[in-house]
């Protein structure tokens, strides 16, 4: 395989697969992507279905099958290093209950990606494989005002993820409702989570890591309160709160304020919780990879990894 070193880092030149395991992109944007990886020092594999649209559901980027054929095919090539999503949308729960689990051990290719690839996310992470909740390539890293969050990431890539590595949130960007939502203490446990949306539509299947002791991220966009607070109240009555050791609450994107919901369904569970972690739909949203043991301090706006990213085979 092309590049590994240390803590799964990609070195200058490393192949990086682009694939769309969700929703489609516009031509234009699509066009922007290998420039910008070549800028960053990498070069990109565009798969088949990054330029499809299925004919009869457009908010597919191509059916199932040539989805899973070109998540596959990156998995299975030796040149490529790492796997990145072209973007989220929706698309991924239909495809993980057909992805080669037996590949994914294989191979251990770190996947990056957010939003509706928390599904995928959630399936690597299971498989003891490198997962990057970070920005996308053409619903984020084409875009110029997301120039920190691109620079951000590829410096991740570069660098790869390393045990004692310690990932800090700065509490001056952080709405102060949101902020005031932390509850100061010390937790271990593997960093697991997503999306809201998709974490709680995992729970019931084969997909949802085993949440005991977990430090659970959440993020949200564009969901009304009571919608939050639904969400919120399955994962409690799937016992997935309560098993939790503590909470990471990154972006929750909406006018209307979040924070009451927030505090009323996970302040009386009593456990460590930093909010304003600058990740999710939001801006920043930068690097946080899944999957790992780590130990939050919700006080001091940290977290620090136990564990980093294996090789890849």
């Amino acid at each position: 395989m092309s590049g590994a070193r240390e803590g799964g880092a990609l070195p200058a030149g490393s192949l990086i697969g682009i694939v769309a395991p969700a929703g489609p992109t516009s031509a234009e944007r699509l066009a922007q992507v290998p420039p910008l990886f070549e800028a960053a020092g990498y070069r990109a594999r565009l798969y088949p279905g990054c330029g499809a649209r299925h004919g009869e559901l457009p908010y597919l980027a191509g059916d199932d099958a040539a989805r899973l054929a070109d998540l596959h095919a990156a998995l299975a090539d030796d040149e490529v290093a790492a796997i990145l999503c072209l973007r989220g949308g929706y698309g991924c729960m239909r495809l993980v209950d057909r992805v080669d689990t037996a590949l994914v051990r294989a191979r251990r290719k770190l996947l990056v990606g957010y939003s509706d690839i928390t599904a995928l996310l959630a399936l690597w992470a299971c498989e003891c494989a490198p997962a990057l909740h970070a920005p996308m390539a053409t619903s984020d890293l084409v875009l110029p005002e997301r120039a920190a969050d691109r620079e951000a990431l590829f410096w991740q890539l570069r660098r790869g993820v390393r045990a004692g590595d310690v990932f800090a949130a700065e509490a001056t960007a952080v709405p102060a409702p949101l902020c005031a939502l932390t509850r100061p203490g010390v937790a271990e446990g593997r960093l697991v989570g997503g999306n809201l949306s998709l974490v709680a539509a995992l729970q019931g299947t084969p997909f949802a890591w085993p949440a005991q002791g977990t430090l659970l991220f959440l993020e949200e966009v564009s969901e009304e309160p009571y919608r939050i607070d639904r969400l919120l109240t399955q994962l409690h009555l799937a016992g997935v709160l309560g098993a939790a050791a503590g909470f990471v609450l990154g972006s929750f994107t909406h006018p209307v304020d979040p924070a009451a919901v927030l505090r009323e369904r996970l302040g009386p569970l009593g456990k460590p919780m930093l909010a304003g972690w600058p990740s999710g739909h939001g801006t920043p949203n930068r690097p946080l990879p899944l999957g790992l043991r780590a130990r939050l301090d919700a006080g001091a706006r940290t977290l620090t990894l136990l564990e980093g990213w294996p090789e890849p085979a």
